[in-house]
């Protein structure tokens, strides 16, 4: 028997002499070009307040995996004056073909601690949009006062992801976001407390409007990702994997798409490394499963005993497809200096796995 093949490990954003970093990486398939966005933020250093502009490289996949990237380009237009541009979050709409890319921009070199600490927001919600796949992007639009109003003085600060948005079958748009929320402040207007949440940006218009979720309940949250399980009779529940400051991640599930989510759960198999906060998850299709038929339900088995099960030579061997799809949790370390890609694409899925970083 053979040796199975595996792709080569590819370094797409890798730090520089000059110090430049790459930071906080997202991953998005166009399945139409069969081709592979990564995008990041390029800083003059590894700090969050040296954040500068962010860049792209394009990938084609070939079969189930990535054989050619093309170079570096920097995305000039995502960006506002005087600010810095953080947190890329790739969308897209496979029903019109448009190609969101999320990000917040901050002003100067403000730290999100100082913003914390004060309840003095200098955090906008940005957008810019490409109809060629990546090839050309709009100028940016500024959606915070459209999007989020008046309710932005309620919140200290906010970001998205990281990771990239997903769009359900309905046809909605979903970014994953989180904010720290001003809970009290002091007579003087000193800020007093603050707590992290996370939600999701909506839109049902194919992105003509935007719209914000309910926060993640009974639990803080922070950085955060989205995937839909969806289901075979065309139901599906939205699962969201967030950061935390309890050392494990939270889990929390929507039944309506994205607009409320239920209460948070803490994952203990799911431990949060001290310097984390991407959680990638992948969704895939239920997969088929060998072995003998279940006795407790012979034509739509929903559990399979977690060892190998033992079989008489007389009976048959059979192939089962698991009834519930499934989703699957990872958690990296923000220390990582190089962003890797070990690009195999999961098969018969409209996610992929965003890149750990």
């Amino acid at each position: 028997m053979g040796s199975r093949h595996f792709p080569a490990r590819t370094v797409l954003f890798e730090k520089e002499s000059t110090g430049v970093t790459y930071r906080v990486p997202a991953l998005l398939y166009l399945p139409c070009v069969a081709k592979l966005l990564a995008f990041a933020e390029e800083r003059l250093s590894a700090d969050d307040a040296h954040a500068n502009l962010l860049v792209l490289r394009r990938g084609t996949v070939y079969g189930s995996y990535v054989e050619q990237w093309e170079d570096m380009r920097v995305l000039e237009t995502a960006a506002l004056q005087h600010h810095r541009s953080m947190n890329p979050c790739p969308l897209y709409d496979e029903f019109t073909g448009t190609l969101f890319l999320f990000f917040i921009t901050v002003l100067g070199r403000t730290p999100e601690a100082f913003q914390i600490v004060t309840g003095q927001n200098v955090t906008r919600l940005c957008c810019v949009t490409s109809a060629d796949q990546g090839l050309s992007w709009s100028k940016a639009t500024d959606l915070t006062q459209q999007v989020i109003g008046r309710v932005i003085k309620e919140w200290a600060t906010f970001a998205l992801g990281p990771g990239h948005g997903i769009q359900l079958r309905s046809g909605r748009l979903l970014v994953p976001a989180y904010s720290y929320h001003i809970d009290c402040k002091e007579c003087f207007g000193q800020l007093c407390k603050t707590t992290p949440h996370s939600f999701a940006f909506y839109s049902d218009d194919h992105g003509q409007g935007w719209r914000f979720g309910e926060f993640i309940p009974n639990l803080q949250t922070g950085e955060c990702q989205l995937v839909s399980v969806d289901e075979e009779d065309g139901s599906n529940v939205l699962y969201c994997n967030a950061r935390s400051s309890l050392g494990f991640r939270v889990q929390a599930l929507s039944t309506d798409d994205g607009a409320v989510f239920h209460g948070g759960q803490l994952v203990p198999r799911l431990v949060e490394p001290p310097h984390g906060c991407h959680g990638s998850i992948i969704g895939f299709p239920a997969p088929l499963v060998y072995g003998p038929q279940p006795r407790s339900a012979p034509e739509s088995p929903a559990s399979f005993p977690s060892q190998k099960p033992q079989r008489h030579p007389a009976q048959p061997l059979m192939i089962w497809r698991k009834v519930s799809t499934t989703s699957a949790a990872l958690t990296s370390s923000r220390r990582e200096k190089k962003v890797t890609c070990h690009a195999t694409m999961p098969t018969g899925s409209r996610q992929v796995p965003q890149v750990l970083g």
